[in-house]
């Protein structure tokens, strides 16, 4: 049985605050890799929603980089500056719509264009590669999170959740267009990842992303 917040030492608070911190570095380091190959591999294939991926990942090097200023300040000034990280979460908020404007200004550019995206596997074994990895990160940051009982590191682990629920959409789309040739598959693939970014965004914007994330533990 976990040690509930109020009850843990300043050497266990440190301690896991020190592995948050480590892990927000680690999606920093792992997203930019995987951003910049998903918007290269994306560009050369024409493929909108692998785009649109590579561009979620950087959103998430930026929340990541918020959330690790913030715990690299709590560990120097010894305490949480709750209006800096409600603000930080309003930034990750306004980003994601961003996100969810370019995927749906290219797919309808794309599908009206009759653009056909050439095949990628690359791409592919990127999005395979984010399966994998994503899902550990995400269970890593919501146990520190929830032993610290800390609303940021929580909001971020459900940030990383949406990456994996997004690389199986992305993945859905374009490997059924390898499978079946029809490329109306990717833009409507990017459609969805408009769909999770402005859902996301929202929930972010309002607070809500740790009271979801809760939801999901009394199951």
């Amino acid at each position: 049985m976990n040690t509930p917040a109020s009850e843990m030492t300043a050497a266990e608070t440190e301690r896991l605050t020190r592995r948050g911190l480590r892990l927000a570095q680690f999606t920093v380091g792992y997203n930019v890799v995987e951003g910049a190959v998903a918007i290269t591999a994306g560009l050369l294939a024409g493929l909108v929603s692998v785009v649109g991926f590579g561009i979620d990942s950087g959103i998430e090097s930026i929340a990541a980089i918020l959330v690790g200023l913030r715990l690299a300040a709590r560990l120097r000034d010894g305490h949480a500056d709750e209006r800096k990280e409600r603000l930080a979460l309003k930034l990750v908020a306004g980003t994601f719509f961003l996100l969810a404007a370019y995927v749906t200004i290219e797919g309808i550019r794309s599908l009206s264009g009759g653009e056909e995206p050439e095949r990628s596997w690359i791409a592919i074994g990127l999005l395979v590669a984010s399966i994998i990895v994503m899902p550990v990160l995400a269970a890593a940051k919501k146990r520190v999170g929830q032993r610290l009982n800390d609303n940021l590191i929580l909001a971020d682990a459900a940030e990383t959740k949406i990456c994996v629920l997004l690389s199986i959409s992305t993945l859905l789309g374009v490997g059924l267009y390898e499978l079946t040739g029809a490329a109306w598959l990717d833009p409507v693939a990017g459609f969805v990842i408009a769909a999770f970014a402005i859902y996301e965004g929202r929930e972010a914007w309002e607070g809500e992303l740790v009271e979801s994330d809760d939801d999901d533990d009394d199951d």
